[in-house]
């Protein structure tokens, strides 16, 4: 206590200073219009501008809130669209199950997974990711796996809380394909070569195609829905030993910078799956 009385003796002087000065400057803004106008502008500013770098930095720690939950949103749209659900033979007699949607009368056929990346590679020749998925999430091999903006793999191997994403970036990864224009189907594979570039073959000569049109995944594939974006038109090149165009492909995925993802299934796969093995045993 003893000290602060001695600091207030030491500068009284100054101290006074600083409170007359405080006074003749709230009477200065109080009563003078321009002053007041002038000191409000800068008041403002200053507070605009601590308020902003307050929000910027609020903002950045709720960032990934704010991406999950349009993880989450974006599922549920997914699961809406058109292309999930088939009507039903109305020339048949059906066996309702548990998939069929009551209001619409219609059937589902694919159900979808929000996933973290934990892990991705795009500088090898077979690149792979990992997802914060796995078998105890309703993950299975062969399923899937699109992004925000198209393509990005299927599954290879499960565990339970993880799974492992062959990339489209892989020489051994192969999916049909076709053009949004004309319908035409090829096949899409990629050479090892530029992680931002895919081809797509077996496309006949006789399809009109240019650079900048979509290509999108086709209904022969077995493993995504159809009309997924996989990429656009880059270059075409005619071969000249057949009657086909090798399509290179600017992918509609970033596998640089894509953080989240979305696993199909295809809730009709196993039904599909059991009257190809027993048509190969008939042709045995």
């Amino acid at each position: 206590m003893r000290n602060v009385f001695l600091f207030i003796r030491r500068y009284s002087n100054f101290l006074l200073f600083l409170v007359l000065q405080i006074i003749a400057l709230y009477f200065l803004f109080s009563y003078n219009r321009f002053h007041e106008a002038a000191f409000s502008e800068v008041a403002d500013r200053i507070t605009g501008n601590i308020n902003s770098r307050y929000n910027y930095v609020d903002y950045y720690f709720h960032l990934r809130n704010t991406n999950e939950q349009l993880v989450k949103e974006n599922l549920q749209l997914r699961s809406l669209l058109k292309q999930n659900y088939e009507a039903p033979d109305t020339a048949n007699v059906l066996v309702v199950d548990s998939i069929l949607v009551d209001s619409i009368k219609k059937f589902q056929k694919y159900e979808y997974h929000a996933a973290k990346i934990v892990g991705s590679f795009v500088s090898t020749q077979t690149n792979y990711l990992t997802i914060h998925r796995g078998a105890n999430q309703g993950i299975q091999r062969d399923m899937g796996v699109i992004g925000p903006l198209g393509i990005v793999g299927r599954i290879v191997d499960v565990s339970d809380q993880y799974a492992t994403v062959m990339s489209v970036l892989s020489v051994r990864f192969k999916v049909k394909a076709k053009l949004k224009n004309g319908g035409e189907n090829g096949t899409v594979e990629w050479d090892g070569a530029s992680p931002s570039y895919i081809y797509l073959k077996d496309i006949p000569k006789s399809a009109k195609v240019k650079k900048g049109d979509s290509v999108l995944t086709s209904e022969l594939s077995s493993i995504y829905p159809a009309n997924i974006m996989v990429g656009t038109v880059a270059d075409i090149s005619a071969d000249k030993e057949s009657n086909f165009f090798s399509l290179k492909l600017k992918t509609a995925t970033n596998f640089y910078s894509i953080q989240y993802v979305y696993v199909v299934g295809d809730l009709q796969r196993e039904e599909r799956n059991q009257l190809q093995e027993a048509t190969k045993k008939t042709n045995e």
